[in-house]
C-alpha cells in the first residue's frame, strides 16, 4: 500500500467508525498517542479507540491529510479534521482542528502515531469552560515535559 493509500484508509476507517480495520494499519504493537485520551498500545486498544472512546462523545466525523512527506521510516502530513460534538454544553457544534501528523512506519505499518494538533479552536466552538481548557492544556504540557527530546529544555 501506498502511503497516500494509507493515509486515506486511515481517515476513511475513522469516518467510518470501523476500528478494526483502522487498527490493521498499525503492527501488533502499534501505539496511538491520542492528543486528548493519551496512549492506545496494541491493535485491540486502538480499535476500541475508535469504535468507542472518539465516538463517546462526538459523530459525523471528517479527516483529511495533506502534503505527506517520508523518509520510509517516518511519515509526516497536515492534516485537517473535524467532527460534531454531542456534548451538551455543545450544542451539536463542529470542532475543528489542523495539526501535523507523526507516524513511525515498519514493513508498511504504523508502530507509532502521535500528533501535534492545535486544539484551541475547538475548545472555543465546544463552548468548554476556562478551567476545563487548563486542566486539558496542563495534561498536554505535563506530556510535552515527560518526553525525551524535551529534558534539556527544563533545565
Amino acid at each position: 500500500m501506498t502511503d497516500t493509500a494509507m493515509l486515506r484508509a486511515f481517515c476513511d476507517a475513522v469516518e467510518q467508525r470501523n476500528g478494526r480495520a483502522f487498527a490493521e494499519l498499525f503492527t501488533a504493537d502499534g501505539v496511538y498517542h491520542d492528543v486528548f485520551y493519551g496512549a492506545f498500545a496494541g491493535r485491540e486498544n486502538i480499535a476500541a479507540m475508535i469504535d468507542d472512546w472518539f465516538y463517546r462523545t462526538a459523530t459525523d466525523f471528517r479527516w483529511d491529510m495533506h502534503d505527506p512527506v517520508t523518509d520510509g521510516t517516518t511519515l509526516y502530513a497536515r492534516y485537517t479534521f473535524s467532527y460534531r460534538s454531542t456534548l451538551p454544553e455543545a450544542d451539536g457544534a463542529r470542532a475543528m482542528f489542523e495539526g501535523v501528523a507523526i507516524m513511525t512506519l515498519r514493513e508498511g505499518q504504523i508502530v507509532s502515531y502521535r500528533e501535534v494538533a492545535n486544539t484551541a479552536p475547538a475548545f472555543v466552538d465546544l463552548k468548554f469552560a476556562p478551567e476545563r481548557i487548563t486542566k486539558i492544556v496542563a495534561k498536554q504540557g505535563a506530556e510535552l515535559k515527560a518526553r525525551p527530546e524535551m529534558q534539556r529544555h527544563l533545565t
